[in-house]
């Protein structure tokens, strides 16, 4: 028995990372502005803006590995519009934490709590990325059968459980 697909399983923290983002950097800019808390408290969104990176580059990384096998049973030009979807979530994500680190850098300095703000809007473009690429690979498992090049290994268990509740229906 193949092992399963590891790309499902890692894509879920960037995307729920790219989801957070915006409330967490915009929380962090908002206490930042009114004092509530120091201008060290933005790396909490530098730290966690490179874990969606980082996340982001493994969920590429997983899905670049498994393409081949799903190519048997989805288009190519359908994988590569998933693929360049996915490009473009993790450069955002990288051109946004170079922002918050900028913010970060800057402190206390005037140009820091613009440069966070600006940064806080990118979490938001990131996070229209994100659903962007959700979406292209949601509709290569659930529209074009993408799950099927493993075989019995998925869904096994969800068919096996419908299967036997019609069963016991008749």
């Amino acid at each position: 028995m193949e092992a399963l697909p590891f790309h499902p399983m890692v894509v879920h923290v960037p995307m729920a990372l790219a989801v957070l983002m915006p409330l967490v950097a915009g929380g962090l800019a908002l206490a930042w502005w009114r004092g509530w808390l120091p201008a060290r408290a933005w790396l909490l969104a530098v730290g966690l803006q490179a874990v969606l990176l980082a996340s982001g580059m493994a969920a590429l990384r997983t899905g670049g590995v498994e393409e081949e096998r799903v190519e048997r049973v989805v288009s190519e030009a359908l994988i590569e519009e998933h693929e360049e979807a996915a490009e473009a979530f993790v450069g955002a994500s990288a051109f946004v934490l170079v922002l918050m680190g900028a913010a970060a850098w800057l402190g206390e300095r005037p140009r820091a709590l613009p440069a966070a703000i600006a940064a806080t809007a990118g979490t938001i473009l990131v996070l229209g990325l994100g659903v962007r690429t959700g979406h292209a690979g949601g509709s290569l498992v659930y529209e074009h059968g993408a799950a099927s090049a493993y075989g019995d290994q998925v869904g096994t268990g969800a068919t096996q459980a419908r299967v036997q509740a019609s069963d016991d229906d008749d």
